[in-house]
């Protein structure tokens, strides 16, 4: 059974005004001091934001567990300096962000610009256990038609800086800024796709092999594959949803691979024009279907993802619960549309964040 391990980032905020706070040194100060409390959270670029990483699991029920546990540790530990931390990719309130003061940090504003003062967005990683590197770079190749899909689901960012942006992923439109971001041509072999990070990396346009960003990449500290396209879910259990939904794509991937069949040929720029779709509509509109990358409704293209997998999650035992947690948010609705159903009921953006806060932990 393959494992999988969840990053995910979080908003600081404050709990009566719902902005921003950078806070997250003080956070991970107290965190340092608690003998209680798992090593799990790490600093990010932005003084507002906290990160988590989950451990290994095999068992999706005890990843969601474990989701859910380190939210409510870093609530925890935020609260005990009087935050909050909201799961939300981006903040509804106007922010200025704080960047860390570490050299590569400093390196990144020095870069970037206008850029990286720009880019507070909290997103989730999803790292899925592969056997080698030849069957991580057959993964990339075969899952990238897909991970669109699974940013529709997440998305979770449609306020930006006090105005609604119109998408419901802005995260995605920002993060796609960064020089090295994005979907990727197919690398078919691992020395292709090696040979090409290590030419990025010789430009000097990036800082070293870190600061690669493709959507789906293979991890330099596991032998993972890495999705990163995904908002931070403003609900564990969506969270959960991706994770499974991800180590089906990987193993329905793979078994492909074994099989001999070849990757789709879809062209980067047909990939970005299905990610843009993708943040643009979430759930609420039409995708581009994967397989020929026209439009059709989201809600035909997110049941026909689970068809895909579904052989992969019928064999580790998740089918049942990924179909009944699809249906469920096909009638609710993603984080973008929870976020603007509390706008139009409040009439408040700060309203909003603070009622996230317990969404965050519920």
């Amino acid at each position: 059974m393959r494992t999988v391990g969840v990053e995910e980032e979080l908003l600081l905020v404050d709990p009566e005004t719902g902005e921003p706070k950078a806070l997250s040194s003080a956070v991970l100060a107290r965190v340092a001091l608690d003998d209680q409390g798992e090593d799990v959270f790490e600093k990010e670029l932005y003084g507002q934001m906290l990160e988590f990483a989950t451990h290994p699991q095999a068992d999706m029920d005890q990843l969601g567990e474990e989701i859910v546990r380190c939210r409510k540790e870093a609530a925890r530990h935020a609260g005990e300096i009087g935050c909050a931390v909201a799961a939300l990719a981006t903040s509804p309130l106007p922010v200025s962000p704080s960047i860390g003061m570490n050299r590569r940090y400093q390196w990144m504003a020095e870069q970037y610009g206008i850029a990286t003062q720009e880019q507070l967005v909290c997103g989730m990683h999803v790292h899925v256990s592969v056997e080698s590197d030849e069957e991580a770079v057959a993964v990339v190749d075969r899952i990238r038609p897909w991970l669109p899909v699974l940013m529709a689901i997440s998305a979770n960012s449609p306020f930006w800086q006090g105005k609604d942006s119109r998408y419901d992923s802005y995260r995605t439109q920002v993060w796609g800024r960064w020089p090295s971001a994005g979907p990727t041509e197919l690398f078919e072999t691992p020395e292709r796709y090696h040979r090409r990070v290590a030419d990025m990396v010789a430009t000097g346009v990036i800082l070293d092999e870190a600061m690669v960003y493709f959507d789906a990449r293979l991890s330099q500290r596991y032998p993972t594959v890495e999705i990163r396209v995904s908002d931070v879910c403003l609900h564990a259990g969506t969270a959960q949803l991706i994770a499974t939904l991800a180590r089906g794509l990987v193993e329905t991937a793979a078994r492909a691979w074994r099989a001999g069949e070849e990757p789709v040929d879809h062209s980067v720029n047909l990939l970005r024009l299905a990610m843009w779709q993708a943040s643009r509509a979430g759930l609420a509109r039409e995708l581009l279907h994967p397989a020929t990358m026209r439009r059709l409704p989201a809600e035909s293209v997110v049941r026909d993802l689970l068809d895909h997998v579904g052989d992969a999650l019928a064999d580790a035992g998740d089918l049942d619960r990924a179909r009944e947690a699809v249906e469920s948010l096909l009638r609710h609705g993603n984080g973008a549309r929870v976020q603007r159903e509390l706008l139009e009921r409040s009439g408040s953006l700060r309203e909003v964040v603070t009622e996230c806060v317990r969404h965050t932990q519920g």
